[in-house]
């Protein structure tokens, strides 16, 4: 499909795909602050214990409510804001991801300088609120964006070395390495080096998003042309030539295909049973047109228009015609036997010539067709065949390209519509 067309449909479901990831993401966040704050507290107020085993002084039981819970509130209004725009359809500004980046990597740094009161500084750059970066980093996989992954870990890595140069001591003569800032400016770097690779993952991830995308938008494309009932197959090469159908004028193969006193038939039965039989009926008979390298061009009530040939050429187009005409009628042999109390007639003709073929329609909405003379006779001959009583009638040209069909010659017919009489031909 041309690149013209695609980029909007994809573009849209990638801008969705984030949004969705984002609101994921947000989630996780608040699932973790939620079990952090449960814990601390449940720690400080419920385990005096190990409270004054880990803290030089009793930490307060509001500390965490101080420390974690106003994020936690943060990230509920995110959230919700987050689904308001997606319920209407827009997009997070990326200004905003950036300082929604900021205001969530500073969770640990909050917390661990909070907790510097209760700690000596060298114990608490070491215990679990630092280690909360790597978690954020992680997360910011789920942004789908390079640089805001790189984002989160230039603010992570810069809150690490502020706190070190904060909380420790300015006398290196009479410090030991752990109390040096520089001794932390390798978990820095480390910080740093994560955010680069959780951009790398994120990108991987949306470049592995946008080719799905783009091939979902592609393939849907091919189905909106073409309707539902286009066999894998043929999608697989109008896919594989990346290239709309062109507009010509081309020889094709069309079939007519019509259920005899259909019309009758649905005063004897609900509506719902009448799609039910019209459902399993066209089922099996668009098995049998994939089967033959044709497409169901389009349903026409109780019958419809195949097309061999078209969109892409065949030079077995009749052959491959008179095949499936043959396969129908004994599919509904088959059909006949099964169900009794549902047997049905048909009549098909077949005429090979040219036509003009393209996608017609408006820019929101196309479908491919086929139009001209050839698509004409083809239908007045599955209408002939009431008055001659046969189930496929061929016209010379179709019988002239398959050699030994063992068609009957029904001679030259009148047909309505047309000055001069038909050469038709009677398949058995």
């Amino acid at each position: 499909m041309p690149e013209a067309e695609v980029p909007d449909t994809y573009s849209d479901a990638l801008r969705r795909e984030i949004m969705r990831s984002e609101q994921q993401r947000m989630k996780v966040i608040i699932w973790v602050l939620a079990i952090i704050l449960a814990l601390a507290l449940v720690v400080l107020n419920l385990v005096p214990q190990i409270d004054e085993r880990l803290f030089d002084k009793k930490v307060p039981g509001w500390v965490p409510l101080v420390s974690v819970a106003p994020y936690l509130v943060y990230e509920f209004a995110s959230l919700n804001i987050l689904r308001w725009r997606a319920s209407k359809d827009r997009d997070f500004p990326r200004i905003g991801r950036f300082a929604n980046a900021l205001v969530e990597t500073s969770v640990p740094a909050t917390a661990t300088y909070l907790l510097s009161d209760y700690m000596s500084p060298e114990l608490v750059l070491s215990f679990w609120p630092p280690f909360l970066f790597f978690v954020f980093i992680l997360l910011s996989t789920l942004r789908l964006d390079f640089w805001l992954s790189v984002w989160t870990g230039v603010v992570a890595a810069v809150l690490q070395m502020v706190l070190a140069l904060v909380l420790l001591p300015v006398d290196p003569a009479n410090s030991t390495a752990e109390s040096l800032p520089m001794f932390y400016a390798g978990r820095s770097i480390v910080l740093l080096g994560s955010g680069v690779v959780a951009g790398l993952v994120a990108m991987s991830l949306r470049r592995q998003f946008e080719s799905s995308a783009r091939a979902g938008a592609a393939r849907d494309r091919v189905t909106s042309l073409f309707g539902q009932h286009v066999s894998p197959a043929v999608v697989e090469q109008l896919l594989a030539a990346q290239a709309e159908p062109p507009s010509e004028l081309r020889t094709v193969c069309v079939l007519f295909l019509d259920i005899r006193g259909f019309t009758a038939m649905t005063l004897r039965r609900s509506a719902g049973e009448t799609v039910e039989l019209l459902n399993a009926f066209f089922a099996d008979m668009i098995e049998v047109v994939d089967r033959h390298n044709g497409i169901i061009n389009k349903f026409l009530g109780d019958g419809f228009l195949a097309l061999f040939g078209a969109p892409l050429a065949d030079p077995s187009a009749a052959k491959n015609a008179l095949a499936a005409a043959r396969a129908m009628i004994e599919a509904v042999e088959a059909w006949n036997k099964e169900r009794p109390a549902q047997a049905l007639r048909v009549g098909i003709g077949i005429h090979m010539g040219e036509a003009v073929t393209g996608t017609v329609g408006s820019p929101r909405r196309k479908e491919y067709t086929v139009i001209g003379e050839t698509v004409n006779l083809a239908a007045r001959l599955e209408q002939l065949t009431k008055e001659t009583g046969a189930q496929v009638l061929v016209s010379g040209s179709v019988h002239a390209a398959v050699a030994g069909d063992g068609a009957i010659d029904l001679g030259p017919l009148p047909i309505r519509g047309y000055d001069d009489k038909v050469h038709v031909w009677k398949v058995l």
